[in-house]
Protein backbone atom coordinates (compact mmCIF):
# COMPACT_ATOMS: atom_id res chain seq x y z
CA UNK A 1 0.00 0.00 0.00
CA UNK A 2 1.43 3.81 -0.84
CA UNK A 3 2.06 5.44 1.89
CA UNK A 4 -0.40 7.82 0.44
CA UNK A 5 -3.16 5.59 1.94
CA UNK A 6 -1.85 5.14 4.95
CA UNK A 7 -3.58 5.49 9.04
CA UNK A 8 -1.23 8.00 9.91
CA UNK A 9 -2.47 10.29 6.34
CA UNK A 10 -6.09 9.59 6.89
CA UNK A 11 -4.78 11.17 10.45
CA UNK A 12 -3.33 14.08 8.73
CA UNK A 13 -6.12 14.86 6.80
CA UNK A 14 -8.79 14.67 9.22
CA UNK A 15 -6.78 16.70 11.81
CA UNK A 16 -6.75 19.03 9.28
CA UNK A 17 -10.21 19.54 8.27
CA UNK A 18 -10.80 20.07 12.20
CA UNK A 19 -8.07 22.72 12.09
CA UNK A 20 -9.32 24.60 9.83
CA UNK A 21 -13.31 24.53 10.93
CA UNK A 22 -11.78 25.64 14.40
CA UNK A 23 -9.98 28.56 12.77
CA UNK A 24 -13.17 29.25 10.99
CA UNK A 25 -14.50 29.88 14.41
CA UNK A 26 -13.08 32.95 15.15
CA UNK A 27 -10.74 31.92 17.81
CA UNK A 28 -8.80 34.69 19.23
CA UNK A 29 -5.27 35.12 21.36
CA UNK A 30 -3.29 31.93 22.26
CA UNK A 31 -5.59 29.59 21.03
CA UNK A 32 -5.22 31.45 17.53
CA UNK A 33 -1.67 31.14 17.44
CA UNK A 34 -1.85 27.82 18.82
CA UNK A 35 -3.83 26.78 15.58
CA UNK A 36 -2.28 28.56 13.26
CA UNK A 37 1.00 26.84 13.70
CA UNK A 38 -0.94 23.47 13.57
CA UNK A 39 -2.44 24.61 10.30
CA UNK A 40 1.00 25.40 8.81
CA UNK A 41 2.54 22.12 9.86
CA UNK A 42 -0.35 20.07 8.52
CA UNK A 43 -1.29 21.89 5.32
CA UNK A 44 1.77 20.94 2.97
CA UNK A 45 1.83 17.68 4.40
CA UNK A 46 -2.07 17.48 2.72
CA UNK A 47 -1.30 18.68 -0.16
CA UNK A 48 1.64 16.27 -1.10
CA UNK A 49 -0.76 13.93 0.09
CA UNK A 50 -3.68 14.60 -2.23
CA UNK A 51 -1.68 15.05 -5.39
CA UNK A 52 0.03 11.60 -4.70
CA UNK A 53 -3.85 10.01 -4.18
CA UNK A 54 -4.95 11.69 -7.46
CA UNK A 55 -1.47 10.80 -9.38
CA UNK A 56 -2.29 6.88 -7.55
CA UNK A 57 -5.40 6.41 -8.81
CA UNK A 58 -4.82 8.66 -12.65
CA UNK A 59 -2.21 5.68 -12.39
CA UNK A 60 -4.67 2.78 -11.91
CA UNK A 61 -7.05 4.01 -14.79
CA UNK A 62 -4.24 3.97 -16.94
CA UNK A 63 -3.50 0.83 -16.13
CA UNK A 64 -6.81 -0.91 -16.65
CA UNK A 65 -6.45 0.89 -19.97
CA UNK A 66 -3.18 -0.82 -21.24
CA UNK A 67 -4.48 -3.51 -22.89
CA UNK A 68 -7.47 -1.65 -24.93
CA UNK A 69 -6.84 -1.69 -29.20
CA UNK A 70 -7.78 1.93 -29.35
CA UNK A 71 -5.88 3.83 -25.63
CA UNK A 72 -3.82 1.24 -25.13
CA UNK A 73 -0.53 3.08 -26.35
CA UNK A 74 -1.37 6.58 -25.38
CA UNK A 75 -2.26 4.65 -21.83
CA UNK A 76 1.01 3.62 -21.71
CA UNK A 77 3.03 6.76 -23.23
CA UNK A 78 1.22 8.54 -20.12
CA UNK A 79 1.62 5.91 -17.39
CA UNK A 80 5.34 5.87 -17.70
CA UNK A 81 5.36 9.50 -18.21
CA UNK A 82 3.19 9.61 -14.50
CA UNK A 83 5.16 7.16 -12.73
CA UNK A 84 8.65 9.37 -12.15
CA UNK A 85 6.06 11.69 -10.74
CA UNK A 86 4.33 9.25 -8.39
CA UNK A 87 8.17 8.64 -7.05
CA UNK A 88 8.75 12.38 -6.18
CA UNK A 89 5.75 12.77 -4.61
CA UNK A 90 6.17 9.26 -2.74
CA UNK A 91 9.60 10.88 -1.51
CA UNK A 92 8.16 14.45 -0.53
CA UNK A 93 5.43 13.12 1.34
CA UNK A 94 8.27 11.00 3.71
CA UNK A 95 10.05 14.13 3.97
CA UNK A 96 6.68 16.10 5.04
CA UNK A 97 5.97 13.27 7.44
CA UNK A 98 9.60 13.42 9.12
CA UNK A 99 9.98 14.56 12.92
CA UNK A 100 10.31 18.54 12.41
CA UNK A 101 12.36 20.60 14.80
CA UNK A 102 9.82 22.47 16.75
CA UNK A 103 12.12 25.42 15.90
CA UNK A 104 13.39 25.24 12.76
CA UNK A 105 10.41 28.30 11.45
CA UNK A 106 12.00 30.56 14.57
CA UNK A 107 13.73 33.73 13.94
CA UNK A 108 17.75 33.42 15.49
CA UNK A 109 20.24 34.72 17.66
CA UNK A 110 23.44 34.38 15.87
CA UNK A 111 26.97 34.91 18.55
CA UNK A 112 30.22 34.12 16.47
CA UNK A 113 33.55 34.84 18.68
CA UNK A 114 37.20 35.00 17.75
CA UNK A 115 38.94 31.74 18.73
CA UNK A 116 42.80 30.80 17.89
CA UNK A 117 44.74 33.07 16.31
CA UNK A 118 44.96 36.26 18.00
CA UNK A 119 44.11 39.57 15.88
CA UNK A 120 43.14 37.09 12.79
CA UNK A 121 40.99 35.23 14.60
CA UNK A 122 38.86 38.29 15.59
CA UNK A 123 39.17 39.58 11.68
CA UNK A 124 37.58 36.02 10.45
CA UNK A 125 34.61 36.48 12.97
CA UNK A 126 33.79 39.68 11.18
CA UNK A 127 34.30 38.28 7.94
CA UNK A 128 31.89 35.27 8.93
CA UNK A 129 29.26 37.85 11.04
CA UNK A 130 29.17 39.44 7.30
CA UNK A 131 28.48 36.46 5.47
CA UNK A 132 25.91 35.50 7.60
CA UNK A 133 24.15 38.94 7.38
CA UNK A 134 24.36 39.20 3.84
CA UNK A 135 22.92 35.80 3.33
CA UNK A 136 20.23 36.53 6.00
CA UNK A 137 19.47 40.09 3.85
CA UNK A 138 19.54 37.72 0.38
CA UNK A 139 16.46 35.90 1.84
CA UNK A 140 14.50 39.16 2.84
CA UNK A 141 15.37 38.79 6.76
CA UNK A 142 16.40 41.43 8.97
CA UNK A 143 19.55 41.39 11.20
CA UNK A 144 19.81 43.65 14.54
CA UNK A 145 23.15 43.87 16.14
CA UNK A 146 22.93 43.40 19.87
CA UNK A 147 25.73 43.93 21.28
CA UNK A 148 29.74 43.99 19.60
CA UNK A 149 33.15 43.56 20.55
CA UNK A 150 35.24 45.00 18.20
CA UNK A 151 39.26 44.30 18.05
CA UNK A 152 41.82 46.64 17.93
CA UNK A 153 43.24 45.81 14.31
CA UNK A 154 39.23 45.27 13.06
CA UNK A 155 36.48 42.40 13.06
CA UNK A 156 35.10 41.24 16.12
CA UNK A 157 35.98 39.48 19.86
CA UNK A 158 32.50 38.73 19.79
CA UNK A 159 29.24 39.80 18.06
CA UNK A 160 25.89 38.66 18.72
CA UNK A 161 22.92 39.74 16.78
CA UNK A 162 19.09 38.62 15.87
CA UNK A 163 17.96 37.67 12.77
CA UNK A 164 14.60 37.43 12.00
CA UNK A 165 12.84 35.56 9.05
CA UNK A 166 10.19 32.85 8.23
CA UNK A 167 12.50 29.57 8.48
CA UNK A 168 15.63 31.05 9.61
CA UNK A 169 16.79 28.99 12.52
CA UNK A 170 16.16 25.63 9.87
CA UNK A 171 18.33 27.51 7.00
CA UNK A 172 21.27 28.57 10.04
CA UNK A 173 21.20 25.74 12.88
CA UNK A 174 24.02 24.04 10.71
CA UNK A 175 26.21 26.74 11.12
CA UNK A 176 26.48 26.31 14.68
CA UNK A 177 30.45 24.75 15.43
CA UNK A 178 33.89 25.94 14.88
CA UNK A 179 34.79 27.37 11.63
CA UNK A 180 38.84 27.54 10.52
CA UNK A 181 40.36 29.79 8.19
CA UNK A 182 43.31 28.95 6.54
CA UNK A 183 44.86 32.50 4.66
CA UNK A 184 47.75 35.06 4.76
CA UNK A 185 47.05 37.72 7.20
CA UNK A 186 47.36 41.25 6.21
CA UNK A 187 49.98 41.58 8.44
CA UNK A 188 52.02 38.61 7.29
CA UNK A 189 55.06 40.53 5.75
CA UNK A 190 56.95 37.23 4.54
CA UNK A 191 53.72 35.47 2.95
CA UNK A 192 52.95 32.84 5.19
CA UNK A 193 49.21 31.23 5.61
CA UNK A 194 48.12 31.45 9.10
CA UNK A 195 45.33 28.90 10.51
CA UNK A 196 42.77 30.61 12.75
CA UNK A 197 39.64 29.63 14.09
CA UNK A 198 36.11 31.29 15.05
CA UNK A 199 33.30 29.87 16.72
CA UNK A 200 29.41 30.42 15.90
CA UNK A 201 26.76 29.57 17.98
CA UNK A 202 22.80 29.49 16.57
CA UNK A 203 19.94 29.65 18.95
CA UNK A 204 16.02 29.85 18.34
CA UNK A 205 14.94 32.81 19.46
CA UNK A 206 13.09 31.96 22.65
CA UNK A 207 8.91 33.34 23.20
CA UNK A 208 8.08 34.61 26.98
CA UNK A 209 5.89 31.63 26.72
CA UNK A 210 8.57 29.03 26.13
CA UNK A 211 11.03 30.16 28.93
CA UNK A 212 9.40 31.25 32.54
CA UNK A 213 12.17 33.18 33.90
CA UNK A 214 11.19 34.42 37.61
CA UNK A 215 12.37 37.31 39.06
CA UNK A 216 13.79 35.90 41.69
CA UNK A 217 16.10 33.98 40.25
CA UNK A 218 17.71 36.50 38.07
CA UNK A 219 20.78 39.11 39.91
CA UNK A 220 20.87 42.22 37.85
CA UNK A 221 24.09 44.11 37.76
CA UNK A 222 24.45 48.07 36.46
CA UNK A 223 27.60 49.52 35.92
CA UNK A 224 28.44 52.16 33.85
CA UNK A 225 29.34 51.42 29.90
CA UNK A 226 32.85 51.64 28.37
CA UNK A 227 34.51 51.53 25.59
CA UNK A 228 37.53 50.28 24.30
CA UNK A 229 40.71 50.33 26.18
CA UNK A 230 38.54 51.22 28.91
CA UNK A 231 37.00 54.52 27.57
CA UNK A 232 34.21 56.32 29.09
CA UNK A 233 31.23 56.22 26.54
CA UNK A 234 28.72 56.73 29.22
CA UNK A 235 27.74 59.01 32.45
CA UNK A 236 25.14 57.28 33.54
CA UNK A 237 24.86 53.22 34.73
CA UNK A 238 23.17 51.57 31.34
CA UNK A 239 25.03 49.04 31.58
CA UNK A 240 23.25 45.70 32.45
CA UNK A 241 24.76 42.47 33.41
CA UNK A 242 22.32 39.57 34.27
CA UNK A 243 22.83 36.34 35.75
CA UNK A 244 20.46 33.71 35.95
CA UNK A 245 21.20 31.95 39.40
CA UNK A 246 19.63 28.28 38.68
CA UNK A 247 21.51 27.93 35.67
CA UNK A 248 24.83 30.34 36.07
CA UNK A 249 24.12 32.03 32.52
CA UNK A 250 25.83 35.51 32.43
CA UNK A 251 24.46 37.93 29.61
CA UNK A 252 26.30 41.53 29.21
CA UNK A 253 24.62 44.29 27.27
CA UNK A 254 25.91 47.84 27.39
CA UNK A 255 25.24 48.90 23.62
CA UNK A 256 22.27 51.31 24.39
CA UNK A 257 22.76 54.33 26.36
CA UNK A 258 19.18 53.21 27.78
CA UNK A 259 19.24 51.06 30.88
CA UNK A 260 15.97 49.74 29.58
CA UNK A 261 16.82 48.54 26.23
CA UNK A 262 19.70 47.11 27.57
CA UNK A 263 18.32 45.01 29.89
CA UNK A 264 15.32 43.75 26.96
CA UNK A 265 18.26 42.87 24.54
CA UNK A 266 20.09 40.93 27.47
CA UNK A 267 16.60 39.27 28.67
CA UNK A 268 16.40 38.19 24.60
CA UNK A 269 19.65 37.08 24.53
CA UNK A 270 19.42 34.84 28.05
CA UNK A 271 16.08 33.57 27.20
CA UNK A 272 17.09 32.14 24.08
CA UNK A 273 20.30 30.43 25.84
CA UNK A 274 18.22 29.11 28.54
CA UNK A 275 15.55 27.90 26.18
CA UNK A 276 18.66 26.04 23.66
CA UNK A 277 19.91 25.01 27.12
CA UNK A 278 16.66 22.24 27.63
CA UNK A 279 16.26 21.46 24.12
CA UNK A 280 20.15 20.38 24.54
CA UNK A 281 18.77 18.34 27.39
CA UNK A 282 16.09 16.55 25.68
CA UNK A 283 18.21 16.29 22.70
CA UNK A 284 20.56 14.37 25.04
CA UNK A 285 18.30 12.25 26.39
CA UNK A 286 17.61 10.94 22.39
CA UNK A 287 21.08 10.73 22.03
CA UNK A 288 21.27 7.47 21.14
CA UNK A 289 18.75 8.28 18.03
CA UNK A 290 20.56 11.35 17.07
CA UNK A 291 23.85 10.76 17.22
CA UNK A 292 24.24 10.00 13.68
CA UNK A 293 22.95 13.17 12.79
CA UNK A 294 24.58 16.47 11.75
CA UNK A 295 24.10 19.41 12.90
CA UNK A 296 24.14 18.95 16.14
CA UNK A 297 25.71 22.29 16.95
CA UNK A 298 28.73 20.70 18.94
CA UNK A 299 31.07 23.67 19.36
CA UNK A 300 34.31 21.57 20.05
CA UNK A 301 34.28 20.10 16.31
CA UNK A 302 35.93 21.86 13.38
CA UNK A 303 32.78 21.51 11.01
CA UNK A 304 34.14 24.18 8.39
CA UNK A 305 37.21 25.12 6.64
CA UNK A 306 38.04 28.20 4.59
CA UNK A 307 40.83 28.36 2.74
CA UNK A 308 41.93 31.25 1.22
CA UNK A 309 44.98 30.47 -1.27
CA UNK A 310 43.23 27.63 -2.95
CA UNK A 311 39.63 29.51 -2.69
CA UNK A 312 37.82 26.71 -1.50
CA UNK A 313 35.38 25.62 1.61
CA UNK A 314 35.33 22.17 2.95
CA UNK A 315 32.45 20.83 4.94
CA UNK A 316 34.03 17.98 7.40
CA UNK A 317 30.55 16.56 8.18
CA UNK A 318 29.45 15.37 4.66
CA UNK A 319 32.75 15.89 3.10
CA UNK A 320 32.08 18.39 0.58
CA UNK A 321 34.15 20.90 -0.88
CA UNK A 322 33.33 23.71 -2.79
CA UNK A 323 35.93 26.12 -4.78
CA UNK A 324 33.56 28.94 -4.88
CA UNK A 325 35.25 30.89 -1.85
CA UNK A 326 34.26 33.96 -2.91
CA UNK A 327 30.54 33.68 -3.15
CA UNK A 328 30.73 31.63 -0.28
CA UNK A 329 31.68 34.94 1.70
CA UNK A 330 29.60 37.00 -0.10
CA UNK A 331 26.39 35.28 0.79
CA UNK A 332 25.36 34.11 -2.03
CA UNK A 333 26.99 30.57 -2.60
CA UNK A 334 26.24 29.78 1.25
CA UNK A 335 22.70 28.45 0.09
CA UNK A 336 24.65 25.79 -1.54
CA UNK A 337 26.31 24.42 1.74
CA UNK A 338 22.99 24.64 3.31
CA UNK A 339 20.68 22.51 1.07
CA UNK A 340 23.80 20.07 1.23
CA UNK A 341 23.48 19.42 4.54
CA UNK A 342 19.78 19.65 4.70
CA UNK A 343 19.95 17.37 2.12
CA UNK A 344 22.02 15.06 3.97
CA UNK A 345 20.40 15.69 7.44
CA UNK A 346 17.08 14.34 5.97
CA UNK A 347 18.36 11.48 4.05
CA UNK A 348 19.97 10.42 7.76
CA UNK A 349 16.62 11.30 9.33
CA UNK A 350 14.83 8.79 6.52
CA UNK A 351 17.45 5.96 6.89
CA UNK A 352 16.52 5.95 10.73
CA UNK A 353 12.97 5.74 10.05
CA UNK A 354 13.22 3.27 7.61
CA UNK A 355 15.41 0.98 9.70
CA UNK A 356 12.92 1.62 12.48
CA UNK A 357 10.34 -0.10 10.36
CA UNK A 358 12.28 -2.92 9.48
CA UNK A 359 12.89 -3.90 13.27
CA UNK A 360 9.14 -2.59 13.86
CA UNK A 361 8.24 -5.12 10.62
CA UNK A 362 10.04 -7.76 11.68
CA UNK A 363 8.85 -7.82 15.71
Amino acid sequence: MSIAHSAKIDQVLARLDSVEKDLAAGPSGEEFVRLSREYAQLEPVAKVARALRAALSEAADLRAMRDDPEMGEMAREELAALEPRIAGLEKELQLQLLPKDAADERNVILEVRAGTGGDEAALFAGDLFRMYQRFAQGRGWTVEILSASESERGGYKEIVASIKGAGAYAALKYESGVHRVQRVPQTETQGRIHTSAATVAVLPEAEEVDVRIEDKDLRIDVFRASGPGGQCVNTTDSAVRITHLPTGIVVSQQDEKSQHKNKAKAMKVLRARIYEMERRKLDEARASERRGQIGSGDRSERIRTYNFPQGRVTDHRIGLTLHKLDQIMAGDGLDELVRALTTEDQAAKLAAQAAGDGQGDAA
